[in-house]
């Protein structure tokens, strides 16, 4: 018994999560160099320590008994904060990162004596976060992929002795003149695609008003042959009845005329003459019915 209760919890938590990791609608995935750009503060440091954290706002697990998936780490900068941050620090200072561990929907991991570029924000209370600009990884290592796509924000920074980040290349110029606010173009972009989505939905509306319609079409073309078949049944069977109407009347006809060569008396005739009237009367009676 307790063990199905304890499942239960577990999927019951486990479907909260799931509801919980769910991203928006619209979401699209951005490259780095678009987040750079919408990034509050952007950091070249190496991690001197890590020390643990308890429960705070930032850091909140259902298993937030275990100290050791959540930490802050103290981090030493190796260049000057990154061109357009919003942090204002020479390089060589150090502070310290909070919200930083194993979450349900993510995580944001370091290792000590390892050097990071980070995306950075700065809360209400000065303290400095993670910023996982559109939902996506703000730490990267020091690679020579991460220097590739970083470099040119440090192009105007002092780095401490020993730390060569950024090499002048022809192609930091051509990278800044024709650089678009990303902004701007993700904005364009959600425009078209909402509006291809809307156009879409009338479609899909007008594509059923159709269909509606078609069905009626095909009813009335099946009601109207069918009155078609009824009309010429009932004047088939209108007609088959005259026949039948002019054949009786014939046969009456022919049973009050004399056979042929049989001579005619005057008996004959006024008895033929008394017929006539009652012969009229059926003629007309079988005319009106």
């Amino acid at each position: 018994m307790w063990l199905v209760t304890l499942t239960c919890i577990a999927a019951a938590a486990a479907f909260d999560v799931a509801l919980a990791c769910q991203l928006p609608h619209d979401w699209r995935p951005q490259t780095e160099a678009c987040r750079a750009e919408l990034a509050e503060i952007i950091v070249f440091a190496r991690v001197l320590a890590l020390h643990r954290e308890a429960y705070n706002v930032y850091n909140h697990l259902p298993w937030q008994h275990d100290a050791d998936l959540l930490y802050t780490a103290e981090i030493e900068l190796l260049c000057d904060q990154a061109w357009g941050s919003m942090l204002e620090v020479p390089a060589g200072s150090r502070f310290n990162v909070t919200g930083l561990g194993y979450f349900p929907c993510f995580t944001y991991s370091v290792t000590e004596n390892n050097s990071y570029y980070l995306f950075l924000r700065m809360d209400e209370n000065y303290s400095i976060l993670p910023h996982g600009v559109n939902f996506q990884d703000p730490i990267f290592a020091d690679t020579a992929e991460s220097h590739r796509m970083f470099s040119s924000l440090f192009q105007f920074s002092n780095c401490t002795a020993g730390t060569q980040v950024h090499t002048y290349t022809p192609e930091w110029e051509t990278q800044e003149d024709s650089r678009l606010l990303c902004s701007a173009v993700q904005k364009a972009l959600f425009e078209e695609e909402e509006q291809v989505r809307t156009l879409s939905q009338k479609v899909r509306v007008l594509e059923k008003a159709n269909g509606h319609l078609r069905e009626k079409v095909k009813t009335m073309k099946r009601l109207l042959r069918q009155a078609r078949r009824d009309t010429s049944s009932s004047s088939a069977a209108a007609s088959t009845t005259k026949e039948q109407q002019s054949l009786s009347l014939k046969q009456l006809y022919d049973a009050e005329r004399p056979p042929a060569g049989q001579p005619a008396n005057p008996q004959q005739d006024t008895s033929q003459g008394r017929k006539t009237p009652a012969l009229k009367k059926a003629l007309a009676k079988k005319i009106r019915d």
